[in-house]
């Protein structure tokens, strides 16, 4: 395939279907997933549609190759692209909702999403007015519990992380349980969001930060060190450092990887680079998820099926991953049965005979 036609496939399944069967049985988290990124491509090209339609995608079946990428900024350009089609509260609900049942055809359970509210400042769209318009989208399904987290973009500048976050703060009513920061990681290092992230903190919010993704591991040790993170999205780059990795291990910071993204924008050569394997037998505290499936063509099985063919992860460690994703939940206190009692109760818990 041409470097320049990057796309995620799922592979050859060599066990037959009992692993996807498997696999698409067993009750699912997800810790790193985007709304925006989400979208499924049915749904992305009715909202296209919905407003005027665009040269470059006359047809539904140009989408797929339009969400392929050469490189991580190539990417980030799609990303911005494709929110040109996101310009009313009612794409919000209606992204939600979509998004939310894809999870629930998926038996992902529990999620959680994060939302980009700076990016649709400029259209009058506020965080408490998207919160508000997400969450009615999202409470449309029953039977995927999902959370949200703010994210910051650090590509709009500590000021306004610093708005966002006390927008966010206002909208807690809405599910809003923590706080990331994502967007051109190689061109904004995580240093200078200190301050927001420690008033974060201040105001009871969970954190997590994109590092070690398009950066290098340095980035990596900034959202550890300077914003104190509580989960680290990719951290791909961290194994550049070996005193790094020791570190991570020692604090079992929850590491939210994604494999098929990291391979569909370029950052890794292939899947077969992905550094989890690695991480796993080093005692690193892993999770995997999709990323931004909608614009990687992925999904969790997807994920699942590379751990077992590709890193030779056993059932029971992929049922270990869950467990990890369940233990590093931003889950707030509720009257609810808690993650782990319900998917160990959920009948595709149990291991194949």
């Amino acid at each position: 395939m041409p470097h320049n036609s990057r796309e995620v496939f799922p592979p050859p399944d060599t066990e037959g279907h009992g692993l996807q069967k498997w696999l698409a049985g067993l009750p699912k988290a997800e810790l790193h997933l985007h709304l925006e990124g989400a979208i499924p491509i049915d749904s992305l090209w009715s909202l296209i549609k919905r407003h005027g339609g665009d040269p470059s995608v006359p047809t539904k079946e140009d989408l797929r190759p339009q969400l392929t990428y050469s490189d991580f900024p190539e990417f980030i350009e799609k990303w911005i692209w494709k929110n040109n089609f996101l310009r009313t509260y009612d794409d919000f609900s209606f992204i939600a909702e979509e998004v939310a049942h894809n999870l629930l055809r998926q038996n992902i359970l529990y999620a959680e999403l994060f939302f980009s509210p700076s990016r649709f400042a400029d259209r009058g769209l506020t965080v408490i007015g998207l919160a508000q318009a997400i969450r009615k989208g999202l409470d449309r399904v029953h039977g995927c519990e999902i959370w949200l987290i703010a994210d910051l973009v650090r590509d709009h500048g500590p000021e306004q992380a610093a708005i966002t976050l006390a927008e966010a703060a206002k909208a807690r009513q809405y599910g809003i349980v923590g706080i990331g920061i994502g967007g051109s990681e190689h061109r904004f290092p995580p240093e200078p969001f200190a301050e927001v992230f420690a008033e974060a903190r201040q105001l009871g919010f969970k954190t997590s930060a994109h590092a070690g993704e398009a950066s290098g591991s340095n980035s990596v040790r900034g959202a550890v060190q300077s914003l104190l993170v509580d989960r680290i999205g990719h951290a791909t780059r961290a194994e550049d450092d070996p005193e790094l990795l020791k570190l991570l291990a020692d604090r079992q910071i929850p590491l939210e990887l994604c494999p098929l993204s990291n391979v569909a924008t370029g950052t890794i050569d292939s899947i077969s680079d992905h550094p989890v394997r690695r991480y796993w037998e080093l005692g690193l505290l892993v999770t995997v998820n999709t990323d931004d499936p909608g614009m990687f063509h992925n999904r969790l099985v997807d994920e699942y099926i590379h751990l077992v063919e590709t890193f030779h992860f056993e059932l029971r460690d992929i049922r270990k991953v869950v467990l990890n994703a369940l233990s590093s939940s931003w889950r707030p206190e509720t009257n609810s049965k808690p993650l782990h009692k319900l998917f160990s109760d959920h009948p595709g818990w149990q291991l194949p005979q």
